[in-house]
């Protein structure tokens, strides 16, 4: 009931409208993922990160956005009810906007719910392949549940696309796993 009480809450009057797409930043990811794999070091590999997560973070509209953060600062106090309520209620209004699936894909992680996370995370890299932070949360996921072959792979791919990664460090131990298989 918590939940249906927040989600209208924060939706409010305009709950029955329509999200329109999500803004398109295929060419701008392009450049920045370039950009990541070019980067002399860490700093400047994890500042375009940063500018990766202002793409993602950018949401339909005002009310996608209202949503998108709530849910944000809400996991970011702890308060996993609130921000699942407000990231459901961002996937029920923008079912096209992969941000959406991938910050209930972390409330999901942080929750300790591995299964529940691979889905959204799995169509978030389906509406955004260039999904960086959806590829190694993939990876944290899949490591969390002790696959830890699938875990290398999907990491492998987020750091195709950005080698400056932090979880970067994680790969020796998923390919020693993978190799004791």
């Amino acid at each position: 009931m918590r939940h249906l009480l927040i989600a209208c809450v924060l939706a409010g009057p305009a709950w029955a409208g329509t999200c329109p797409d999500a803004p398109d930043h295929a060419e701008a990811l392009s450049r920045l993922i370039e950009a990541a794999q070019a980067a002399p070091d860490e700093a400047a590999g994890r500042a375009l990160s940063d500018e990766m997560w202002a793409l993602w973070a950018e949401a339909p509209d005002a009310k996608a956005q209202r949503l998108l953060d709530d849910a944000m600062a809400r996991r970011e106090s702890y308060d996993y009810d609130a921000a699942m309520a407000a990231a459901e209620a961002l996937v029920a209004y923008c079912p096209d906007y992969a941000e959406g699936y991938n910050q209930r894909a972390f409330i999901h992680f942080l929750r300790e719910e591995f299964e529940a996370a691979l889905p959204d995370l799995e169509r978030t890299l389906e509406l955004q392949p260039q999904h960086v932070a959806a590829r190694t949360g993939q990876a944290l996921t899949l490591h969390a549940l002790g696959r830890n072959g699938e875990a290398a792979l999907a990491l492998r791919a987020a750091l195709a696309l950005n080698p400056w990664l932090g979880e970067r460090h994680l790969l020796p131990v998923l390919e020693q796993s993978e190799e004791e298989l």
